[in-house]
């Protein structure tokens, strides 16, 4: 079996091979689907929330409901170990953050619980969020489930290119062969993360199609053929003797320094990088190429074995607020899903003297925005960027394409080595149980011989 050895991968490995075997051994420790009404368990991505909010929130969640609740919150660094831990492990999460091709995938997996919408006296701020996002979220919709009731939209980017314009022309990086130029060999990062970059080598691959009207942008980048996925393979392995490697989120810090000349960025990352390099003297900029691109959200959802949907829903509310919008802004760097005039007022920046056309996000009236507009494309740059999906059933073929594209794979020894562990481990925890079951019928025989018998008459 050929599997990923790049750190991240290795351990979505371990998770998918390790929780069939053991976790499934604790479901039965999560009390079903029974309520716990003074925790709200929360699984995010790291650095993507004013951490403050989490001492705010039971506080406010006390003046609206009169109830008190504490947060348990935890971070991943790749949603696939979050949708393990809940798919597999039944982990009893009331409220997570994936991408949308995972939500998609809960979705159509039947892993996902609704929110609720009374929320009695307290106000709805679920309408806050941009009717653009409200209207592409109705795609993930499966039969008998509408997305709408069971996703919030929290924040969305754009991908494209980062780069150093002291040292790469603007003209150079408006097209995705920058990367195939072997004048930049070294001096490129590219993101390891294979949903994002599928979707840049179709597109560059197919564009002469794109061009001449024979296919879309979001049929190359939805329809997965075999034919589709032996051609992004093949682009790829000949853009990849030019990378000086993969990144799962260094590659920002190392543009900064001026280490690298062009990286494959998020534009919430880029928001970021750019403005650190400019205290450090380093001048970078991000451009969506002129073949097109993709835009992604990431939403907040309910899984199916949450225990406290009450205050999960109650949260969601909470983040949709302005104020609480504009601070996770800050936060993070991306682009909050909320669109109200008190956000749009906030991103004004009278120093600009480019505007951005953002009727398609705020509505009518916001076609001359002085905004950053990395952080908010004009309607024309997000013209040119599609919505992707879940590869579905196509998943592990893009998977295996991917690992014959990077060389990865894992040797023998390793994978005895990891196997006998798992072994071991699924021994141990066998063992306990067994134990633990022992005991309690143990406990349960005693009882029934102590308990009193009533009198007979």
């Amino acid at each position: 079996m050929r599997v990923h050895t790049h750190p991240k991968y290795l351990r979505t490995v371990l998770l998918v091979l390790l929780f069939p075997v053991v976790l499934s051994f604790f479901s039965g420790c999560n009390g079903g689907a029974s309520p716990r009404k003074n925790i709200l368990k929360i699984y995010n991505w790291a650095d993507y929330i004013d951490e403050d909010l989490l001492t705010e929130f039971p506080k406010w969640y006390k003046e609206q409901t009169g109830e008190e609740v504490e947060i348990m919150y935890q971070v991943f660094d790749m949603p696939e170990v979050m949708y393990t831990k809940v798919a597999l492990g039944h982990e009893d999460f009331d409220l997570v953050c994936p991408t949308q091709y995972l939500i998609e995938r809960m979705m159509k997996n039947g892993m996902l619980q609704p929110m609720i919408r009374d929320f009695g006296k307290t106000e709805n701020y679920l309408g806050n969020i941009s009717p653009f996002l409200r209207e592409r979220m109705d795609a993930f919709s499966v039969p008998g489930m509408k997305a709408d009731d069971y996703m919030v939209p929290y924040m969305w980017s754009t991908s494209g290119l980062l780069y150093n314009t002291r040292l790469i022309p603007k003209a150079e990086v408006e097209s995705w062969a920058c990367l195939w130029n072997p004048k930049n060999k070294g001096k490129i990062l590219m993101k390891d993360h294979y949903w994002d970059i599928y979707n840049m080598a179709a597109i560059y691959g197919f564009y002469p199609d794109i061009v001449s009207g024979k296919r879309s942008a979001y049929n190359v980048s939805n329809d997965h053929t075999n034919a589709d996925i032996a051609m992004v393979e093949k682009q790829l392995k000949l853009m990849k003797p030019n990378l000086a490697g993969w990144e799962a989120d260094f590659g920002k810090e190392m543009m900064t320094k001026g280490v690298i000349w062009i990286d494959y960025a998020w534009s919430g990352d880029a928001v970021w990088a750019i403005k650190e390099a400019a205290s450090v003297n380093v001048s970078l900029d991000y451009i969506i190429p002129n073949e097109g691109s993709n835009f992604s959200f990431d939403g907040w959802v309910i899984p199916k074995y949450a225990r406290n949907v009450k205050a999960a829903s109650y949260f969601l509310n909470y983040l949709c607020q302005p104020e609480i919008a504009l601070r996770n802004m800050d936060v993070s760097g991306y682009t909050s899903a909320v669109a109200t005039p008190e956000v749009a007022e906030a991103q004004i920046d009278s120093t600009l003297t480019e505007t951005v056309n953002l009727n398609y996000f705020f509505g009518p009236g916001h076609d001359r925005m002085q905004v950053n507009s990395v952080q908010y494309p004009d309607s024309a740059e997000i013209g040119r960027c599609v919505l992707l999906h879940d590869f579905l059933d196509k998943n592990d073929m893009v998977l295996e394409m991917w690992s014959r594209m990077k060389g990865d794979s894992l040797n023998t020894g390793m994978a005895i080595l990891i196997l006998g562990s798992f072994s071991l481990l699924a021994a141990w925890v066998i063992s306990i149980r067994i134990t633990k079951y022992r005991s309690k019928r143990r406990r349960l025989k005693r009882y029934s011989y102590e308990k009193p018998q009533p009198a007979i008459s």
